[in-house]
């Protein structure tokens, strides 16, 4: 494995622990946000908006973080990101009019570039062999932080009529992870110069994306992401529509969802993708998605809805730690930052687009039709995993043989 500046593989489970302080304050503002807005004279469609305007500036801003950090190492700019996303929460905490919502979640997704350069940064730590289990980290982070953030956003918030502590408690846990990132991680520098060879101008985003025949690969992200963010903004209503539930049983869900990612991600992910392959498993989650998201039109009862739902987020965190590690695989890892950071990118307009298009749907048509539209992108991610992603199957042993070789 290359090693950079001295970081040791072990190293992974420190960028684990700054992530997971890091995302349960981003957990915690997610239970107020579709109350503050309406509290400060917004409405539902300010609600939507508030999510969708930290997505796409998370998006915008994510590809020029990766490719700051393979220019001057991912240790400082993970800092520099995780200290812009305190100064939202506090903002956002702090808030006492709408466009100070607005304007704290736009800061906040401009400065959202913790995931991708972490990501990268588990990717350098990790061998190409074990890169599953790097990227699994990742995903396990994302599923604590989906527990105990909501949780503790949740307390705080108390009856609703108060926002600052959550958010300026959301401000403390970021600035804890920063001492966390200057203390425990060491300093690494780029493994050589990010600048191409021979004086040659840098690729532009698509002209790098062209070089490495990553257009379908990017594609995925925006196919998986929108179909997981859609889900995300249905199952609540659904359940409330036909079942009657309120914030407390769905938190209770979401909270299984958290440790089913736990526990697929941390635990099972190096075990499946080794003894499976990397795009068998990717097309195993994706099935059980696409199933999932198609049997909601015909499950009835508590235990039969609830059980569809978490199914189908079961599925879904089988994909992403995938699409991960073929992304950081195709690129040399001077290059791997600026890959992680365009994945973002395609990442954040589906978020964006999932909720907006199953919204106008589910307006439209109903819940049906609604969760067909879900379903759609997830079987072309299948598809994919099943015809032209085969071309990754080797991505792996590629990398391996090229890291052996340096």
């Amino acid at each position: 494995m290359t090693q950079q500046g001295g970081i040791r593989p072990s190293a992974m489970w420190l960028v684990f622990f700054v992530i997971v302080v890091d995302l349960t304050g981003f957990g915690i503002v997610i239970p107020i946000l579709p109350f503050i807005s309406p509290a400060l004279g917004g409405d539902e469609i300010d609600v939507a908006l508030v999510i969708a305007v930290y997505s796409l500036c998370a998006g915008l801003a994510g590809p020029f973080w990766g490719g700051l950090s393979d220019r001057i190492g991912r240790k400082w700019v993970l800092m520099i990101c995780l200290f812009g996303g305190a100064l939202s929460y506090a903002f956002l905490g702090s808030s006492s009019a709408l466009w100070m919502v607005y304007a704290a979640r736009a800061f906040g997704g401009l400065m959202a570039g913790s995931l991708p350069v972490a990501s990268a940064l588990m990717a350098d730590l990790s061998t190409p062999e074990r890169r599953a289990k790097a990227m699994g980290l990742v995903g396990t982070a994302f599923g604590i932080g989906l527990i105990l953030g909501p949780l503790l956003g949740g307390l705080l918030a108390g009856d609703g009529e108060s926002f600052s502590t959550a958010g300026w408690f959301a401000c403390a846990l970021s600035m804890a992870s920063v001492l966390l990132a200057a203390v425990l991680l060491s300093n690494d520098k780029p493994i050589k110069s990010a600048a191409p060879s021979g004086g040659k101008t840098p690729l532009s985003m698509l002209g790098f994306v062209r070089e490495n025949k990553a257009y379908w690969l990017i594609a995925q992200y925006v196919f998986h992401t929108s179909a997981v963010s859609a889900a995300i903004y249905l199952s609540p209503l659904w359940l409330a529509a036909f079942l009657d539930w309120g914030p407390k049983e769905v938190g209770l869900l979401f909270g299984g969802v958290g440790l089913a990612m736990i526990l697929i991600q941390g635990a099972l992910m190096d075990w499946l993708t080794s003894r499976f392959g990397l795009l068998t498993v990717l097309g195993a989650g994706a099935a059980v998605f696409a199933i999932s998201l198609l049997a909601t039109s015909v499950v009835t009862g508590a235990w039969g809805r609830a059980a569809v739902i978490f199914m189908a987020f079961a599925g879904a965190t089988c994909c992403l730690p995938v699409l991960n590690v073929i992304s950081s695989s195709v690129v040399s890892a001077q290059e791997r930052g600026r890959m992680m950071g365009i994945t973002a990118l395609a990442g954040s307009f589906g978020r964006v687009a999932g909720p907006l298009v199953s919204g106008a749907v589910l307006a439209v048509s109903g819940y049906q039709l609604a969760w067909l539209m879900v379903a759609l992108p997830v079987l072309v991610v299948l598809w994919w995993s099943q015809t032209s992603a085969r071309r990754y199957s080797t991505a792996n042993q590629s990398n391996t043989e090229q890291v052996a070789g340096s």
